[in-house]
């Protein structure tokens, strides 16, 4: 973790921080601040949040175990508050949450979608597998064409699996 900041478990308090950041991040589907209120009450022990030395959050990464998958975690959305990216905190955030996750429910698989050009999140998923020794492999998950409403506006979903992650 970056100087400074801590780890830490979200809260439903830390909700409106959380959808403040996924919005400005102008990258993530941002959903309604209800939503990351409940993620914050029912996704909490899946999920965590970066901290600056006055308890604010500066990052978060949002999470779940797939019902049908076990020992697969599902990274739903992660993000950066523009004042502290390039320091590594989106890959520490990425560290932290799996390594808990792995050691509280056995996980040893990591999904996630990325759109097609985000290469920042590119990057992360693909340096935390390589950093684990583990297979990486890319497949449409979601065609641009099954998102409503969007009129072609919303890119495809390229499922990310990373796993086995060995510990």
């Amino acid at each position: 973790m970056p100087e400074g900041l801590r780890l830490d478990t979200p809260g439903v308090a830390d909700g409106a921080a959380i959808w403040r950041i996924a919005r400005d991040s102008k990258v993530l589907d941002l959903n309604s601040s209800y939503s990351y209120l409940l993620w914050c009450r029912d996704f909490a022990a899946t999920s965590a949040v970066a901290r600056d030395a006055d308890g604010e959050p500066v990052g978060f990464i949002t999470g779940y175990v797939r019902p049908d998958a076990p020992r697969t975690l599902v990274v739903w959305q992660m993000a950066v508050d523009h004042a502290h990216r390039g320091r590594g905190l989106a890959g520490a955030l990425l560290e932290g949450l799996t390594a808990k996750v792995a050691a509280e429910r056995g996980t040893d698989t990591v999904e996630t979608t990325v759109t097609p050009g985000n290469t920042a999140s590119e990057r992360v998923f693909t340096s935390y597998a390589e950093r684990h020794g583990a297979r990486l492999e890319r497949t449409v998950l979601f065609d641009a064409a099954l998102f409503p409403g969007d009129e072609g506006g919303h890119e495809p979903e390229v499922l990310y699996v990373i796993g086995p992650v060995a510990r």
